[in-house]
Formats: structure tokens, C-alpha cells, sequence
């Protein structure tokens, strides 16, 4: 992942719908993958305040159907629960960042070498298309759409590592780096551009290694990407304007 996040603004469109359940209603399962769909897309930015009216509206449902959901985010640290408070967006200090950046490299050199051992010529093609993809969204200037295809590269190489637990580890670890990304990436816009398209050529980099399945050499890209993402973090986080969660959490 690459990214390097412009202070996030209120996005044009919403997650794609969910279909629903036999009974015509999301199911927390749904609800939880939009919810991580807009922190993903940068469309809820650390310190939002989900008022569980506005999710339950949001989603169709009553505000009993919210609180697991939020729950369940809580224990991802993905989400903050106060007492007296209600839910908002996590906001990750400092040494929780660098807490994130460190269990990520220690996961990701692994996976990418059981993808490599597992991985299919449409696996690799698969990595090819998010970076095309990240590359033309960066050229369009739509950062929010590049850093989601960013993560997405990653995250594919989770899911075709074929590890189960280390790629349910990784998919939060992702969620918890984009508000991490969000709150203490480079303010200068021209700074935010140049590591986004360092990042994709990193990427490239790393499928050069993984065409050759040469594991060690992906195995040490993937680290030295990890590492130049977390250097470019500037500990001072932007504000967060407030959003409507009815608009942003809502089916298309």
C-alpha cells in the first residue's frame, strides 16, 4: 500500500449495495463491510461520531441491529466506544501507528511468500489490474479511489496466500493503517502525489519479484515498502469535518 492521504473529504458516491437477507434487511456481516468499505474509501474519518440513529437509518434497521455491528468493530479497534458517549471513528495516536506499521512487517513478508507458492498466472494478473488501476485513478486525481486499490493490492495477496488467520489479521491491520493514513500522512498536496506514485512503482517492483517467484526478494520488498510508508507519517493530525453517515453508509 502506498498512500499518503489528502485530509478526506466527503466522497461523491456510496459503497455499492449489499444485497439483503431473505428478510429485505442488511445482515451485520453487511453492515460491517460498508462500514469498513467507507473507512477503506476514506469517507469516515477518525473521530466521526456514529450516532446509532443515523446508522440505523443509514442501513434500514433498528438501532438493537447497530450496536453488534459496532461492537465488533470496537474489538478491531477500528471503532471507539465511550461509555456516556456513544461510538465514533478510532483515532490512532502515535504508538498506536507505529504499533500497526510494525505488526504489518511482520505479516507481510510472509504472506507474500506463501502467494507466491500458491499464486496463479490470474492472481498475478489480478495485482497487474489494482496497480493499472491505482496508476489511472492517481492520473485522474481521484487519491481516495488510489489509496483503496492500493490496499486492495494488499489485501490480495492475503486472500491468495491462502492463510486464513494472517489474512483476518491483515484485513483490520489495513482498515486501522488507512485511518492511521488519514490522520498523519503528508499535508503538502505535491508530497501526498510523489509517495502515492513511489508507491506504485513499489508495487511494480514487488510483482517483478513475485513473476520470477523469487520469495526472498519479494519477501524483502515488501518490507522496505512497509518501512517508506511508515517514515513518510507526520505526527500532527488534520481536523476532521463532520459528515452525514445517512448519505455516506446508504445504499447507491
Amino acid at each position: 500500500m502506498t498512500v499518503t492521504i489528502p485530509k478526506p473529504r466527503r466522497a461523491a458516491a456510496t459503497p455499492a449495495p449489499t444485497a439483503p437477507d431473505a428478510s429485505g434487511q442488511l445482515s451485520d456481516n453487511d453492515m460491517y463491510d460498508r462500514m469498513v468499505s467507507a473507512i477503506l474509501d476514506h469517507r469516515l474519518p477518525p473521530g466521526t461520531k456514529l450516532v446509532e440513529d443515523k446508522l440505523a437509518t443509514a442501513f434500514g434497521v433498528s438501532r438493537t441491529r447497530v450496536r453488534p455491528v459496532l461492537v465488533r468493530l470496537a474489538n478491531e479497534q477500528v471503532v471507539t466506544l465511550t461509555p456516556n458517549r456513544g461510538a465514533s471513528i478510532a483515532q490512532p495516536t502515535p504508538q498506536e501507528a507505529l504499533e500497526v506499521f510494525e505488526a504489518r512487517r511482520l505479516l507481510e513478508p510472509r504472506l507474500v511468500q506463501l502467494f507466491i507458492a500458491n499464486a496463479t498466472d490470474a492472481d498475478i494478473a489480478a495485482l497487474r489490474t489494482c496497480i493499472e488501476d491505482e496508476e489511472a485513478a492517481r492520473a485522474s486525481g481521484d487519491m481516495r479511489r488510489a489509496i483503496r486499490l492500493s490496499g486492495d493490492f494488499h489485501l490480495h495477496i492475503a486472500q491468495a496466500a491462502g492463510h486464513q488467520t494472517l489474512g483476518r489479521i491483515l484485513r483490520e491491520l489495513v482498515s486501522r493503517t488507512s485511518l492511521i493514513l488519514m490522520t498523519y500522512s503528508p499535508s503538502h498536496a505535491q508530497t501526498r502525489e510523489e509517495a502515492t506514485a513511489c508507491g506504485c512503482r513499489e508495487h511494480r517492483a514487488l510483482i517483478d519479484a513475485i513473476r520470477l517467484r523469487d520469495a526472498k526478494e519479494a519477501a524483502r520488498r515488501m518490507l522496505d515498502h512497509l518501512v517508506r510508508i511508515e517514515a513518510q507519517l507526520e505526527f500532527a493530525p488534520p481536523a476532521a469535518d463532520p459528515l452525514d453517515l445517512t448519505q455516506l453508509l446508504g445504499g447507491a
